[in-house]
């Protein structure tokens, strides 16, 4: 398939700024792919589509806040630093994104908070993702990382256009996040509230965990017609031998096996056996999904709406069809869905 077919045009307003007031009542589009039915709900009622013995793979991923400003030594001209990945505990290294870039060069130093009481010195400019930064820092490694989330803000996406406010710790986060690593939400899992997990519990609706640490190259544009052409950047990955035992189990038993977001489909189809069944893995993916793609682990997913031409739209089209997904997103736009990290979300079954 080519780029050009993911295209839609999506009125700003549509685009959410914040959250739905409750996590659990944002709208929920439900796609029967098999009936190639349509119907409006709220998020809360996902309970409805699960019975007894059914299994939601979550990716437990947490948020940390990645964003910081620092000022340039001499100049005192203001840098945002994004971090991407630690690169050496002991040295203090790390890949990050400087903006604006063309400011920043080799030994260039970064100074942070009102008593500039961390100190970063660039030492490569030459990363496919930016630059490198030794932080220098005399304290712990403990204390060098409370330093860091003291001066780091919540990472909401930039389109969002606007400043980070209080609630943004919190909902950029989901409630069952508990591995660091990730620059951004695994946005599906948003929509999850402490009562609603606790309902679908008692159902007896079964949970597993992976790890995918989302890092920006989720997020980056598609440049190239061909799709087959396009580059994933590696993401971090996790998956245990007890939630391999228990997906396999609910698919020997013909169970629905529903991936909570994108990253969850990505992970769990990096690491699948030559029998169609889940294999633990610890190690990182660049797996980038697009139609057509026989799915082999879940039979059913829950996403976001997203936006035109991206890769994680490209994943759910595969998943649910892209004619299906292409009409349903018409639909939303007409019934006024939200887009995006804190958009509505949709149930493909």
């Amino acid at each position: 398939m080519k780029l050009s077919a993911f295209h839609f045009d999506l009125p700003d307003e549509l685009i959410a700024k914040h959250p739905a007031e409750y996590r659990d009542e944002s709208r929920l589009m439900v796609l029967n792919r098999k009936e190639q039915t349509i119907e409006h709900k709220q998020f809360k009622d996902v309970i409805d589509y699960f019975d007894d013995g059914d299994l939601m793979i979550l990716n437990n991923t947490k948020v940390f806040p990645a964003r910081m400003y620092g000022n340039k030594e001499k100049t005192g001209a203001r840098i945002e630093v994004f971090l991407l990945r630690e690169l050496n505990a002991e040295n203090r290294l790390w890949d990050v994104l400087v903006d604006p870039a063309r400011k920043i060069r080799i030994g260039n130093k970064l100074f942070f908070g009102e008593d500039d009481s961390l100190v970063a010195e660039v030492i490569d400019n030459t990363t496919s993702r930016g630059r490198t930064l030794r932080f220098l820092y005399d304290g712990s490694y403990e204390e060098f990382r409370k330093k860091l989330d003291q001066l780091g803000e919540t990472p909401i996406p930039k389109h969002l256009n606007r400043e980070v406010d209080e609630e943004d710790a919190e909902r950029f986060q989901t409630i069952y996040a508990k591995e660091e690593g990730a620059v951004a939400a695994p946005t599906a899992g948003l929509h999850f509230s402490k009562h609603l997990m606790k309902r679908l519990e008692i159902k007896g609706i079964d949970f597993s965990e992976i790890t995918l640490h989302i890092g920006l190259g989720t997020f980056n544009p598609v440049e190239v017609e061909d799709l087959s052409k396009h580059k994933m950047d590696s993401e971090q990955i996790s998956i245990s031998q007890d939630t391999c035992d228990r997906v396999n189990n609910a698919i020997n038993t013909k169970r629905r096996v529903c991936a909570v977001g994108t990253t969850v489909m990505r992970t769990i189809e990096s690491s699948v056996s030559s029998n169609d069944r889940l294999n633990p893995y610890d190690g990182w993916t660049n797996k980038f999904i697009f139609p057509p793609y026989d799915f082999r682990i879940a039979n059913s997913m829950i996403t976001n709406l997203h936006p035109s031409k991206s890769t994680l739209m490209m994943q759910v089209a595969a998943f649910a069809g892209f004619d299906f997904l292409m009409e349903a997103y018409q639909e939303a736009i007409k019934e006024g869905y939200k887009f995006s990290t804190y958009g509505d979300a949709m149930l493909i079954i």
